[in-house]
């Protein structure tokens, strides 16, 4: 089992999106019927537990096959660093409307133990040296339930400012409703972006996208695991900040990620403004005190 983690309200609210569960091979048929076999030919290759699988299955009427489709193709993504963490690898997504469900590689998970926040630290560090020319992806994906856009851009101010920051600011507007005084407050800290950010020799770099502590762990021999992505080509500062959004990972991990690829001076100084994008979203998906936290950041950037 995987230790026991305090889960943020919003993470319970979602759990209407997707219910994990493991099933052995010969289960699969009689439980869900037929599979698309996405990344293997033939039998499924056994898991750690002697032929049991990881299922991802969708529990509402959202667009559920491009939702396991779109983790497929982030999963495949991340699994190209060689160094990186390692992922539970996509094995084919249901072809029946119910119930819709993704099939991944079943890990046996365990306590982290001494040394697993370096390794895991030292892990997204070497993801992150993953780069390509341009910010965004050639496709968008989903951040929880929203759609998240991946234009692809040669500036990273202009990644972050438009299809980030702008993007939920505008979805805010249609749909809860964004207050006159935040509104103003975004589009001033959007013009003050560029002297916030220090991108000098930042290149774009392989990301989770959605790296909260309930998005990784430990395999039974403290090999760090991620999975449920976000991915894009981004700031690399974007995803040590998700790590804080909800309580910090051990400092250990910190420190190792540093010792291989130092963040920019003033990282902690600007780490919040990051995590605009992620309470923007919060508060489209669920409402509630998510606002208020993204104005107070917005406050202390142009205060």
């Amino acid at each position: 089992m995987r230790p026991r983690r305090r889960t943020p309200p919003e993470r319970l609210a979602a759990d209407a999106q997707g219910r994990n569960r493991a099933v052995r091979q010969g289960q699969l048929e009689g439980l869900f019927g037929h599979v698309r076999r996405d990344s293997v030919e033939g039998e499924f290759p056994s898991g750690a537990d002697a032929g049991t699988h990881h299922v991802r299955e969708a529990q509402d009427d959202f667009d559920r096959a491009t939702l396991g489709a779109a983790e497929a193709d982030g999963l495949r993504l991340l699994e190209r660093s060689k160094n990186g963490p390692s992922v539970p690898r996509p094995l084919g997504i249901s072809t029946e409307s119910n119930p819709q469900f993704l099939l991944l590689e079943y890990i046996e998970s365990s306590s982290p133990k001494i040394g697993f926040a370096s390794r895991f630290g030292q892990a997204l560090a070497a993801m992150h040296r993953e780069t390509q020319e341009q910010y965004g992806l050639d496709y968008d994906n989903f951040i929880g339930k929203t759609v998240q856009k991946n234009d692809l851009e040669s500036d990273g101010l202009i990644f972050f400012r438009e299809h980030r920051i702008r993007f939920q600011q505008e979805l805010a507007r249609k749909t809860r409703g964004l207050p006159t005084s935040i509104d103003k407050r975004l589009d001033l800290f959007c013009g003050k972006l560029e002297t916030l950010l220090n991108l000098k020799d930042e290149k774009p770099a392989l990301l989770h996208g959605d790296l909260w502590s309930g998005n990784h762990f430990a395999s039974h021999d403290q090999v760090p695991y991620i999975f449920d992505p976000a991915v894009y080509f981004g700031l690399r500062e974007a995803d040590l900040a998700m790590t804080e959004m909800f309580g910090r990972l051990p400092e250990e991990f910190y420190s190792a990620y540093q010792e291989v690829f130092p963040t920019q001076p003033g990282y902690t100084e600007r780490k919040d403004l990051y995590n605009l994008y992620h309470l923007l979203n919060h508060y489209n998906l669920f409402g509630g005190s998510y606002l208020e936290q993204a104005d107070r950041i917005l406050r202390g950037f142009l205060d």
